[in-house]
């Protein structure tokens, strides 16, 4: 399988919500990652054949999406960020209705709605009504409803929103077991989401793409640029307007301040380790023309 974003761009009306994206992806997991009105959603309804780009095309092995939707929907999975459901049907009644929207023949649908109530924990809740779920609850059943037709393309936009810290590790941990065979699209603002099973990230703001690397080329990139001090606690306002600051934590000897820069951002400021969300934000803030001391 192999999917090509080819300069694709979108405006409404007067808002340029992408610009020039391109990428080219294969079997895996790709971790999108940008701030909230980054263009991610945008990006994932054209690519799940529910929008036109303005500019651009894509093809999935080949076959370019706006002339062949039907096609490309057979092997297409798509969790939306804001997924609506039938507050009046249960679990089964909601998933055969939508194995029948999908095309499935029911023999085959009903095996593949048990295997995927067992994978997502939903079997002993499988004929409450769906309406007095919660938010996690539901959750599932769109990723549930998303894998119905086994997908070659699997596209899921901010998917662990109201899932607890247990179900977000289920959910990894059955996207990293998906991702030999097909190619998954990970969406979202919480770098943690992907960090564990990414085999590729994208960052994007703003409506363009970045970066595009491997997680470990993205680590190498922000090498000698993380730094931690320790200051007052009446200092730390100043300091989180003035620098790019990762993470605070509180100790008895003050406020262990984690900064990016690509400078030494005081004198006592010593050298770390980064992470994956050290290089997410350096790209965001720093890289990306961010105004703050660099």
């Amino acid at each position: 399988m192999e999917l090509m974003i080819d300069q694709v761009s979108k405006n409404y009306g007067n808002k340029q919500a992408l610009t020039d994206f391109s990428l080219c992806l294969k079997s895996g997991v790709l971790g999108l990652l940008g701030p909230n009105g980054a263009g991610k959603t945008t990006l994932m309804k054209i690519l799940a054949t529910l929008m036109r780009a303005t500019d651009g095309k894509v093809t999935l092995d080949g076959m370019n999406i706006v002339n062949n939707p039907k096609e490309i929907r057979k092997n297409l999975g798509y969790l939306p960020q804001d997924f609506g459901i039938y507050p009046n049907l249960n679990v089964i009644e909601f998933l055969e209705y939508m194995a029948a929207v999908k095309g499935l023949p029911m023999k085959l649908a009903r095996q593949r709605i048990q295997d995927l109530l067992d994978a997502l924990n939903l079997a002993q809740d499988a004929k409450r009504r769906i309406g007095g779920f919660s938010g996690g609850m539901k959750q599932r059943i769109g990723i549930a409803q998303a894998l119905l037709n086994d997908p070659k393309l699997l596209i899921v936009d901010e998917p662990t929103v109201g899932l607890d810290p247990e179900e977000r590790i289920r959910f990894r941990n059955l996207l990293a077991n998906l991702a030999s065979e097909r190619i998954i699209i990970l969406s979202t603002h919480i770098v943690s989401d992907v960090e564990s099973i990414a085999s590729q990230i994208a960052i994007m703001s703003e409506g363009k793409l970045l970066q595009h690397a491997l997680p470990e080329d993205l680590l190498i990139d922000v090498e000698h640029k993380v730094w931690e001090c320790t200051v007052p606690s009446r200092q730390l306002p100043e300091i989180q307007q003035s620098h790019v600051v990762s993470r605070v934590f509180q100790r008895s000897d003050g406020m262990h301040v984690r900064i990016i820069s690509n400078r030494r951002p005081f004198p006592d400021a010593e050298m770390i380790s980064p992470t994956l969300e050290d290089a997410y934000l350096y790209y965001i803030s720093v890289r990306n023309g961010g105004t703050r001391n660099d």
